[in-house]
């Protein structure tokens, strides 16, 4: 994401284990010592579902499937940064969670219940636990054929 962009895409993901969710700790910034899902900005030349993965990857060591798109949280930041995050329901592939070094204090699964009752966990978190532990995945992410107007390379539907 460039420094001077005033629009920010980002992705995150939530991962669910046996009763246990993908958490993390960031190293830095007003995030620091909060529980939160893994996220991060959407690059160039990347769907905002292989974002999700991809940062939940790198953030945790987990390999993990976006099912179905669960959330959008969008705020404004100082009156000027549109700051946007695609939020992702992800199915467990593999792996067990490890911290990405210099990014990532702690990566962990924690039990659904001291997430939404940990006072470390962000109010976001908190909002959106719930619903998603509500609903049942409905539609799984489909790939469809390449529309030839807008040139896609890749594309998919999530609802």
């Amino acid at each position: 994401m460039p420094r001077d962009s005033k629009v920010w895409l980002g992705a995150a993901g939530i991962v669910l284990r046996n009763n246990e969710a993908l958490v993390v700790k960031k190293a830095y910034g007003g995030m620091k010592g909060k529980w939160s899902f893994p996220a991060g900005f959407v690059q160039q030349g990347e769907r905002v579902d292989e974002a999700a993965a991809r940062e939940v990857l790198e953030e945790t060591g987990i390999t993990a499937r976006p099912l179905q798109v669960v959330g959008v949280r969008s705020g404004v930041i100082k009156e000027e940064i549109s700051d946007n995050m695609v939020v992702f329901l992800m199915e467990y592939v593999s792996g067990e969670p490890h911290p990405q070094a210099g990014e990532i204090e702690v990566a962990q699964f924690l039990p659904v219940e001291e997430v939404l009752t940990s006072p470390l966990s962000t109010l976001y978190m908190k909002a959106i636990l719930p619903r998603v532990l509500e609903q049942a995945p409905a539609l799984i992410g489909k790939d469809y054929p390449v529309d030839p107007i807008f040139g896609y390379t890749s594309y998919k539907i999530f609802s």
